[in-house]
């Protein structure tokens, strides 16, 4: 239902799915890219330099879209909330990518599929039914098979870190979506990046190391990748149920298999062909009851 333009019209959880799947690809080129520059500058600085690369593309997109109209009347307060747990998210997580794999990092953000779906109970009043706990889990225990965690990782700084970059970027989703039932999603992708950008620039500032040319390729990198996962995230959670669309972020461990085989050669064992088909499994089992769900909702 669209009202004047400004109330997105609800297209449904399978689009969300859709776009969630995408952004994964886009998400995970873009680890990459902060892995690299994690080694080598302040963690709030990596977040700074996110959201200044993707900050133009951005800016064009809006304009392309024809959505400049209204922009500035804007819920300024939860925009600025949802920066602030965004710049939070990403100098946590670039920090412990400092100290852990992208694989033990990616174990431990997982638990944020989980923390979206109890956030969206209490917070979005969603009724979880048993097929999506059912998927959540399963969803989990394959990806603990895949990476098999050491309880050791869990207690370094470098997992706390994440893990408390996994709970911002829970409430930061969830908060998302109280601000799609208003707002275009153009506008809530662009006072993001704009108030990321000011935010984390201000805060990296003291501590500002100077980026070396040769860096070039992973600033446009951050670029093109921050910029498509952006737009791609913000219409999942704008559309659909984020019990429902969170699951879908496990995909990002088929990703990160392609990665290391491409970038370092390593090929999977068969624990995580075991847990890949585990989570595969899960996420064919939501859709197929998704479907069903949407055919009764509209004959």
């Amino acid at each position: 239902m669209t009202s004047s333009g400004h109330v997105i019209q609800d297209k449904g959880n399978l689009h969300s799915i859709q776009a969630m799947l995408f952004a994964v690809v886009m998400f995970a080129g873009m680890d990459v890219c902060l892995k690299y520059l994690a080694a080598g500058y302040p963690a709030v600085q990596v977040a700074a330099l996110r959201a200044l690369a993707s900050l133009p593309l951005i800016a064009a997109y809006v304009g392309w879209r024809g959505a400049l109209k209204g922009i500035t009347r804007a819920p300024y307060g939860m925009h600025a909330l949802r920066a602030a747990l965004g710049i939070v998210s990403l100098a946590l997580f670039a920090y412990g990518l400092r100290q852990l794999s992208l694989a033990e990092a990616y174990t431990i953000f997982f638990v944020a599929p989980g923390l979206i779906t109890v956030l969206s109970v209490f917070l979005l009043g969603e009724q979880v039914n048993g097929a999506r706990w059912v998927a959540i889990v399963v969803g989990l225990v394959g990806v603990v098979i895949v990476l098999r965690p050491s309880a050791e990782g869990f207690l370094t700084l470098g997992g706390l870190a994440v893990l408390g970059a996994a709970a911002a970027y829970a409430v930061s989703n969830v908060t998302g979506r109280i601000v799609a039932r208003t707002e275009r999603g153009e506008h809530m992708v662009f006072w993001l990046m704009v108030l990321t950008a000011l935010g984390a620039t201000a805060c990296a500032l003291p501590v500002w190391v100077p980026v070396r040319m040769e860096h070039a390729w992973l600033l446009l990198g951050l670029a093109l990748f921050g910029f498509f996962a952006q737009v791609a995230i913000t219409e999942a959670f704008a559309h659909g149920e984020a019990s429902v669309v969170a699951p879908f972020e496990y995909t990002a461990l088929a990703w990160g298999v392609a990665i290391d085989f491409a970038l370092w050669g390593v090929l999977p064992d068969r624990y995580t062909l075991l847990g890949a088909a585990i989570i595969i499994g899960s996420g064919v089992y939501l859709i197929r009851h998704e479907t069903r769900h949407d055919s009764a909702d509209h004959p």
